[in-house]
């Protein structure tokens, strides 16, 4: 037989197998039905043992498949990571080329100027007074002396609201101001242009205009509170007004303050400081007692870009470090000042590749220690706010990358049990390190607060997606709500206390859950009261018996046993012993969900559901003519204001730490009294 089928079996799964030929081949060759018979569960047996071995392979397999993939994962990580440093190792090579490249044009610059000076500032004047010539209405512009012209050019101007053009004018910058001229339609002689506007230089900013096409070429005056937007002819002269506009500005801004320097008289005690005319004039040059010869020194701003290049924050740090210390000893000159201005922008540098390696934009794997290499480095420099700002930017995406890859489950509870896991994990080991990396810098644990509410509400919108918006039962959200308390309780053990945020954040849904279960349960009493017979209940065998006493000796309803009767009977309506156990359960829940913001809420909807059933029964009192049925109803009464009630009202108190007195009064209130037989018994 086994032969047979390993037979079959390579005939079936040779290269040149023809279906139909072997149907025709087989059907020739077979004495009838039987032998065809027999052939087709040949063919099923090895259908079924094929199939039973490619499920042995998956199985066999799945665990190497699903390694494969992960190990691809990190593969692609590490590339994405080593495609990172390439740029970054590119980008520095393309600035230090730069520097290189700006260090030779400056050199050229200087020796052009030696060749070809620049004009001298008669010349520039004389130009500015042909040109204003030609302007009408500016005479009085050339009487304040050392004016004179630095660029102009023609401009189109444009309405700043619906960016449709206005007029053209002609732009005039001179070292102090800027004139702008509107064209003449009808030129007079050598003028061209009208007189329209003066601004001092210090009185507007310049603010680029980013191209949007149609929109391109164009820059923005700033004139508080006006503004005016002018569109050059290409880019090129966009350019160059922007950065001579600036320059001009800068060039000012200096000038006065030189001016203002050279204003200030000088102390009556320096000039009698010495009388001896044959003493210098000039203090001693404080560059002859700098020491900046040692070779360190010379190397610095190279070692610093080696660093830099190889990753070697901790080595730049210390590098800059011993510079500092060394530098505390010598006295400010130029030389100084040179020096610290290279290494400035290599600080710069450094600070741009460690605010890269904490962005969200970089693996988040490893944890919160991965960030502490940066953020030490960071803190070494002098800026703890921007690496507070940075680590709490980057815990915030791997909190909100864990939550959104955990994987939604069939059963709520699982899935709020894995998600509480993950967040206050992470929440617990950011703080811890956030408590190693800033723990000297206190003034950055306000900033951890603020981060973790924040948080906090990340976590509050997966859990309330799932709990609430699903529409999970009531013991289902308690149970939830009472794990996430849990957990946010052991924060406590660092000294974070975070549970009033989260049932700040909880409340509105943990309302509306109570709310809605309070109307499901008056509106299945209601529809219980409808059907009401007052009757009492036989539930036939004994075991259902002792199932429903234990179900009231778990709801603290004690005493159950002088409602029983002999055959499985119980002396109370169905009606009565249903609200029961609804009434117990959505206390127990409501006790798992509460805290003090909800005490009415929970209050009142413990209230409205018992004035449900109080009625019912005052109104069946009221309304049954026949003693014996009274005199039932009495009883479920009696069980329902002697037993019931005050379970819950003691309950209450346990749970909440308070009496509940408006549940007291609806007792008392309502508390019914035995008459005489022959007399109308009611509820008071």
């Amino acid at each position: 037989m086994a032969d047979t089928g390993n037979r079959l079996r390579k005939l079936l799964e040779s290269p040149n197998f023809d279906p139909q030929s072997y149907v025709k081949q087989l059907s020739q060759q077979s004495d009838g039905d039987r032998d065809l018979q027999e052939h087709r569960q040949k063919i099923q047996t090895l259908a079924d043992e094929t199939a039973q071995n490619l499920k042995k392979n998956v199985y066999k397999n799945y665990r190497q498949f699903i390694e494969t993939a992960k190990e691809i994962s990190y593969l692609e990580s590490e590339m994405y990571q080593l495609s990172h440093i390439l740029t970054e190792q590119k980008s520095i090579m393309e600035s230090i080329t730069q520097s290189l490249l700006s260090t030779d044009k400056d050199e050229t610059a200087k020796e052009m100027l030696t060749a070809f000076p620049k004009e001298t500032e008669e010349v520039k004047q004389r130009t500015l007074t042909t040109l204003l010539e030609k302007v009408e209405g500016c005479k009085n512009i050339m009487e304040t002396p050392g004016r004179y012209l630095v660029y102009n050019g023609d401009l189109l101007e444009y309405d700043a609201d619906n960016m449709s053009q206005i007029q053209k004018v002609h732009a005039f910058l001179m070292n102090d101001c800027l004139l702008i001229a509107t064209w003449l339609a009808n030129r007079r002689g050598a003028v061209k242009y009208k007189y329209s506007a003066l601004y001092d230089l210090e009185s507007f900013a310049v603010v680029n205009v980013k191209d949007n096409p149609p929109i391109k070429d164009m820059f923005k005056i700033l004139m508080f509170p006006d503004s005016r937007i002018f569109k050059a002819e290409n880019s090129k002269i966009k350019k160059e007004w922007l950065e001579i506009l600036e320059e001009t500005k800068k060039n000012k801004v200096a000038k006065d303050k030189h001016i203002k320097e050279e204003e200030v008289p000088t102390s009556p005690v320096r000039q009698d400081v010495s009388t001896n005319p044959f003493e210098d004039d000039e203090p001693l040059d404080s560059e002859e007692l700098v020491d900046l010869s040692p070779e360190w020194i010379q190397e610095l701003p190279e070692d610093l870009d080696v660093c830099i290049a190889q990753r070697d924050f901790e080595g730049a740090v210390d590098l800059l470090d011993k510079l500092n210390e060394y530098l505390k000893e010598q006295p400010v000159s130029l030389r100084v000042k040179d020096l610290r201005g290279k290494v400035e922008e290599r600080v710069r540098q450094l600070t741009e590749v460690l605010v890269f390696e904490l962005s969200p934009d970089r693996s988040l794997r490893g944890g919160p220690k991965a960030t502490r290499r940066a953020v030490s480095q960071l803190v070494r420099l002098g800026q703890s706010t921007k690496a507070c700002e940075l680590f709490l930017k980057n815990r915030a995406a791997a909190v909100q990358t864990a939550i959104r890859q955990l994987r939604i489950e069939g059963a709520t509870l699982l899935y709020i049990q894995k998600l509480c896991n993950i967040f206050f994990t992470s929440l617990l080991e950011t703080a811890r390190e956030f408590e190693t990396d800033f723990a000297g810098n206190t003034g950055c644990y306000s900033a951890f607060v603020v981060w973790s509410r924040s948080v906090m509400k990340m976590f509050v919108d997966a859990f309330s997606k799932q709990v609430f918006d699903s529409k999970e039962s009531l013991s289902t959200a308690a149970e939830c709500v009472k794990f996430a308390s849990e957990h946010c309780k052991q924060l406590s053990d660092i000294g974070l206390d975070l549970t009033f945020i989260l049932q700040s954040l909880l409340v509105k849904d943990i309302r509306a859950a109570l709310q809605g279960q309070k109307d499901i349960i008056i509106e299945a009493t209601k529809h219980r009261n409808s059907e009401e017979m007052w009757r009492r209940m036989n539930l036939m065998t004994p075991e259902a018996l002792a199932k429903l006493k234990e179900e009231m000796r778990s709801c603290g309803i004690g005493g159950f046993d002088q409602y029983t009767g002999e055959d499985c009977w119980v002396n109370l309506s169905y009606t009565i012993v249903a609200f029961t156990k609804q009434m117990m359960a959505f206390l127990e829940e409501g006790l798992k969900l509460y805290f003090p913001e909800l005490h009415m809420v929970f209050l009142e909807s413990l209230r409205e559901i018992i004035l449900v059933a109080v009625q019912h029964v005052d109104y069946s009192l009221r309304c049954e003519q026949e003693s014996e049925k009274k005199a039932f109803i009495l009883q479920n009464a009696s069980f329902l204001h002697e037993t019931v009630l005050p379970v819950v009202e003691r309950r209450f108190e346990e749970g909440v730490g308070k009496p509940a007195k408006q549940l007291q009064d609806l007792r008392k209130s309502s508390r019914p009294v035995r008459v005489n037989p022959d007399s109308t018994m009611s509820v008071v």
